[in-house]
């Protein structure tokens, strides 16, 4: 895929429309009814489908229609819509082509759309703490505590399900506001509440950051969903079923599973043998190079010490769940926007060298907007982390809400977090879609705890 990433500048996408050619390769193949040169796809921001990380784009369906692409050597050109009815009447009329997105196989959806490639089922689990004192089966939630957002179809569920043992169950509804299921699930992995209820597929992906938490029990039937094409474009499905059934794309679709929904996303540091030695009275055993790329940047070596601490613990190897490498963790696209090749993305002295150049760009973009040089290390870090796409859209949410765009703790940090939300990351200010801020949120805490120990025992 062609992704244009310069020096962290941005990209003019998503307002509604993201346009990308993308992931093109190979021969096209011969077919009774020949596929075009491209296909637009349709989706929807979520966390398990489309997304944008570190200025690239991932998502499990995202994946697969890309390889779907490269084995019949054509191109995709992105859309992306507000909401379920958006995109289905995008497909109906001939906006899009395809929907690379879970579309529930029911009744509803089957008089508009025809379903195509693997077929997922999905159910609504239980979330419980792991322990000897599991719920085995649903007839064990008799007096048991159950917290759910009020108005969900989790609550709806729970309502029916407390109706088929007899009543007993102790049913508990918090008010949506900015509460998304990936909070009630951390509260449970906190132990804060006892139980919640999730879709098995959100289930999945936050069992990847939380180790601690039980998926097993099913509470509702199998949901079965499936990409779509228009009914007017039953050739196009069939040559999606066809390319899903074979067995490269089996392959594929399994190693994509595993990425999202399986690989552990709480912690990549593994540290391999072959690090050097750190010499007595050094940060790192790459001191020197943080201390050259630093004084040609001007910027403190110590603080690009703290970044490669937190990113990597020095260490060359690590591969992140998303694809980031070497000591500064660069993701591959970023890596070659400032000259840095696969084969050198390991090389610390090549990692060092992209990773300041980035930093540059970041700050030559968040300078004009932050006053205060404190904060904008603070905005600076979050971008390295995130990608500057989203801490822009968290800015813009900032002055739209009546928060501080220059500050980041309880403001710029705060409605970064609410990109996880829909009701925030469709917002029309919003250009980068949904993602999970967490984890960058606590980054820059990391990175600036470390950066002032590190000011405190080493000299400039």
């Amino acid at each position: 895929m062609k992704l244009r990433v310069l020096n962290y500048l941005l990209l003019p996408l998503l307002l509604v429309l993201l346009a990308m050619e993308g992931c093109v390769g190979g021969a096209a193949e011969v077919e009774k009814h020949p596929l075009p040169d491209s296909l637009v796809v349709g989706t929807l921001y979520s966390p398990t489908s489309f997304f944008i990380l570190h200025d690239d784009t991932l998502g499990y369906d995202y994946d697969r229609i890309c390889d779907f692409a490269r084995s019949k050597g054509i191109g995709l050109k992105w859309v992306v819509a507000r909401n379920m009815s958006q995109l289905i009447g995008m497909l109906q009329n001939d906006s899009v082509q395809v929907l690379a997105y879970e579309v529930p196989i029911t009744a509803e959806y089957r008089a508009q759309v025809h379903s195509c490639g693997a077929v997922n089922e999905t159910y609504q689990v239980l979330i419980q703490p792991t322990g000897d004192s599991l719920v085995t089966d649903v007839t064990q939630l008799v007096g048991r505590d159950i917290y759910v957002e009020r108005g969900t179809k989790y609550e709806s569920r729970l309502r029916n399900l407390d109706s088929e043992l007899g009543g007993g169950i102790n049913i508990h509804t918090l008010t949506p506001d900015t509460l998304m299921p990936e909070d009630l699930i951390e509260m449970v992995s906190r132990k804060e509440i006892p139980l919640t209820i999730v879709d098995s597929d959100i289930a999945q992906l936050n069992h990847t950051y939380f180790d601690n938490i039980d998926i097993s029990l099913h509470v509702s039937f199998a949901q079965r969903s499936a990409w779509a094409v228009s009914k007017r474009n039953v050739w196009l499905g069939d040559s999606i079923d066809a390319w899903a059934k074979s067995r490269n794309a089996q392959a594929y679709s399994k190693a994509a599973l595993q990425r999202y929904f399986e690989l552990s996303k709480s912690g990549r540091h593994e540290v391999a043998d072959t690090i050097p030695e750190t010499p007595e009275g050094a940060i790192s055993p790459y001191d020197e190079i943080f201390k050259k790329y630093g004084k040609q940047a001007h910027i403190d070596w110590r603080l690009i010490a703290a970044i490669s601490y937190v990113e990597s613990r020095f260490d060359p190897r690590v591969v992140s769940w998303a694809g980031a490498r070497g000591i500064m963790q660069l993701m591959p696209k970023t890596a070659q926007a400032y000259g840095v090749s696969m084969e050198q993305i390991t090389d610390p002295d090549a990692s060092v060298m992209a990773a300041v150049k980035s930093l540059l760009d970041l700050k030559a973009m968040f300078a004009p907007r932050i006053e205060s040089e404190a904060q904008l290390i603070k905005f600076i870090l979050a971008s390295y982390n995130a990608g500057a796409g989203h801490v822009l859209d968290a800015i813009e949410l900032a002055k739209k809400y009546e928060k501080d765009p220059q500050v980041w703790e309880g403001n710029v940090e705060e409605t970064l977090q609410w990109k996880s939300n829909p009701q925030f990351y469709n917002d029309s200010v919003c250009r980068f879609g949904y993602f999970r801020a967490k984890e960058t949120v606590a980054y820059v805490v990391d990175v600036e705890q470390r950066y002032n120990f590190y000011q405190n025992k080493f000299e400039k």
